[in-house]
């Protein structure tokens, strides 16, 4: 709609982040008005500092989609990308930064002019009010991210590393062992072959057994309805108070449902025993019923 011209950088599947060398030559290449570094399935730090040097000497800006390492990064865990090249970073408000639904977009470039397109896109561009309601929420997350932000980006780091050593452990095979699984939130597991629905036919066992998944294309699938992978994050395990322990806890269940072939009615029930042993909201100023 907008007449953009798209490009994909090419990627390195055994890292599972951009080819840095290929990336930079296309860069380098197409001259782009904006190199855009970001990913879904974000599991290492980009290499931006590379991206983004080649970026700036075609004369073009950089954008870092943080949507869902914004916590982890706010919290000292993952990469700096302000101070890695990046012109502008957009994050989600609600993912690994716990607070209410939105976002941020942040950047210190001293750009006049830059600085005024970004203001004029978002406001009349694609934004008519900032919505005071969610305003104060972002507060009251910032407040208490500045006091206990630091602690909950590392224990979710520490327990999702966890969370793939048990998995790989019970016999999944998880993605990107070489490089210890991930350094993020987020860990990928592969379930069948490529665009097998192995993934989908996984996430929906799981739900049957009280277990929310994502679903999610892995490298070498073309189908978007019918991927071979599950994407698993560990950070609401981690605002609730689940540790290392309760990782490897978790795994056993999603072995019991995906490979042992359990009933999962019956390993629901254990599911919603541990999940009610942690009914509390952490790293906050009031802990409380975290569903109340």
């Amino acid at each position: 709609l907008r007449g953009l011209d798209l490009h994909t950088y090419p990627w390195d599947e055994a890292r599972m982040e951009p080819d840095v060398d290929a990336a930079c030559a296309m860069i380098r290449d197409l001259e782009p008005k904006l190199a855009l570094v970001g990913h879904s399935v974000f599991l290492f730090p980009t290499p931006l500092q590379e991206m983004a040097d080649a970026a700036h000497e075609v004369g073009a800006k950089v954008m870092y989609d943080g949507a869902h390492v914004l916590g982890l990064i706010a919290g000292g865990q993952f990469q700096d990308p302000l101070r890695e090249g990046a012109d502008v970073m957009t994050g989600s408000s609600h993912k690994t930064f716990p607070g209410p639904q939105g976002g941020f977009m942040i950047s210190d470039s001293d750009d006049g002019k830059f600085q005024r397109k970004l203001n004029s896109a978002i406001f009349p561009g694609t934004n008519s009010s900032y919505h005071l309601h969610h305003v104060a929420g972002k507060v009251v997350a910032l407040a208490e991210f500045a006091e206990f932000g630091a602690d909950y980006a590392a224990d979710i780091v520490t327990n999702a590393k966890a969370f793939g050593e048990a998995m790989a452990a019970e016999g999944f095979d998880v993605l990107a062992e070489e490089r210890g699984f991930t350094a993020s939130h987020q860990i990928l597991t592969r379930h069948g072959e490529q665009d097998s629905g192995a993934g989908a036919k996984a996430a929906q066992l799981l739900e049957d057994a009280g277990i929310i998944t994502n679903m999610n294309m892995l490298p070498g699938d073309t189908k978007a309805l019918t991927p071979s992978g599950l994407r698993l994050g560990v950070q609401e395990l981690t605002r609730v108070g689940m540790g290392v322990d309760e990782m490897g806890i978790v795994a056993s269940l999603y072995a019991r449902v995906l490979l042992k072939g359990e009933d999962p009615s019956s390993v629901k029930r254990d599911v919603q025993a541990l999940k009610g042993e942690h009914q509390t909201v952490h790293y906050c100023f009031d802990q409380g019923p975290a569903y109340p």
